[in-house]
């Protein structure tokens, strides 16, 4: 029983172990906290750093360069007929005929259609038969005139009865009058019976047939051909405020077509608008081209290449590098690097 340890000595041991043990937790607890604490740090700023990296746009960059050469501006343009008009019945009717379909060439005073109008006939007949009493009436008054002008002079009447007859032979005259006036305008409207192309052309629309009931007058949707002259055609652009000043007359620009691809067609500029639109600041110039041959369509959407003289030192960035903004257009540059 001798080597047994007090029980006093074993307490001791035991907490001296103890303590050991807690001081080695606590340390151990101190390391994750920090550990936790630095990894974390750590990790912030390595996220920090890939956004910054992240938000650092990628672009491409080019140089500008100095030339003096011309510049070659290209502008959408509108091909349109030379002469172009809608064609309009001026009696109603119903059509009769129609002797010209889209694309038939015509020439100025050939028959596109013909109207019949029975109630313009008969107006028409109306007014010469009152165009022939009125006729018969006037030479009957008129005779009587002068015969009661002799019978004046020789005093076998009174002045008063001659002045009536006189005055009846007046009357007459103009009701003759009004009824020639009358006889024409109905003439008129019976020549319009036919329609007849205005100018050389060619028919591109037909919008109507026959039987189809036709009314007088200009309204939308009533015409019944139209008409283009295209032997010469006129090409309307619309040109930016910055180069208002460099289109001139008797300017020469080449026309390209999608459709005919490698082929260039010289125009002429002929006038422009002398005034920029208030809505889109552009100047609107009108070029004209021969097309005897019928090889463009009017219609048609046109490339319109401007070779413009540029002034001396003229710098030159791609198209990609101009920025449009409320303010105007501007040139993005990079002024710092990553």
């Amino acid at each position: 029983m001798s080597d047994l340890l007090p029980p006093d000595s074993t307490m001791g041991a035991v907490d001296s172990f103890m303590r050991r043990y807690g001081r080695a937790l606590i340390v151990l607890v101190l390391l994750i906290a920090v550990w936790g604490v630095a990894s974390r740090v750590v990790s912030r700023k390595e996220l920090a750093r890939d956004t910054e990296r992240a938000a650092i746009p990628a672009v491409l960059t080019a140089h500008g360069k100095v030339s003096d050469g011309g510049e070659d501006l290209v502008l959408p343009g509108n091909v349109q007929a030379f002469y172009e008009a809608p064609i309009y019945a001026r009696t109603s009717g119903y059509l009769k005929l129609w002797k010209t379909d889209i694309g038939t060439p015509v020439k100025k005073g050939d028959l596109l259609a013909e109207i019949d109008s029975p109630e313009i006939d008969q107006q028409y007949a109306q007014a010469q038969a009152d165009m022939a009493t009125a006729a018969a009436n006037f030479q009957l008054a008129k005779s009587t005139n002068e015969r009661w002008q002799v019978l004046l002079a020789t005093e076998s009447v009174s002045k008063q009865d001659a002045d009536q007859k006189a005055s009846d032979a007046a009357a007459k005259k103009a009701a003759l009058q009004s009824a020639a006036a009358n006889l024409a305008r109905l003439r008129e409207l019976e020549s319009f019976k036919r329609v007849v192309a205005p100018f050389d052309g060619v028919v591109t629309k037909r919008n109507t047939d026959i039987g189809a009931l036709i009314n007088a007058g200009q309204s939308a949707g009533n015409a019944l051909f139209e008409v283009a002259d295209t032997h010469r055609l006129r090409i309307y652009v619309s040109v930016p405020e910055a180069y208002a000043l460099s289109i001139k007359t008797d300017m020469v620009a080449d026309l390209t077509f999608t459709e005919r691809p490698g082929k260039r067609y010289p125009a002429t500029v002929t006038s422009t608008a002398q005034a920029l639109d208030a809505t889109s600041r552009t100047l609107q110039v009108e070029l004209q081209i021969d097309n005897l041959e019928g090889e463009l369509l009017p219609g048609s959407y046109a490339s319109v290449h401007f070779n413009l003289m540029a002034t001396t030192g003229t710098l030159r960035v791609p198209v990609n590098a101009l920025v449009f903004r409320s303010d105007g257009m501007s040139v993005a540059t990079v002024d710092k690097t990553h």
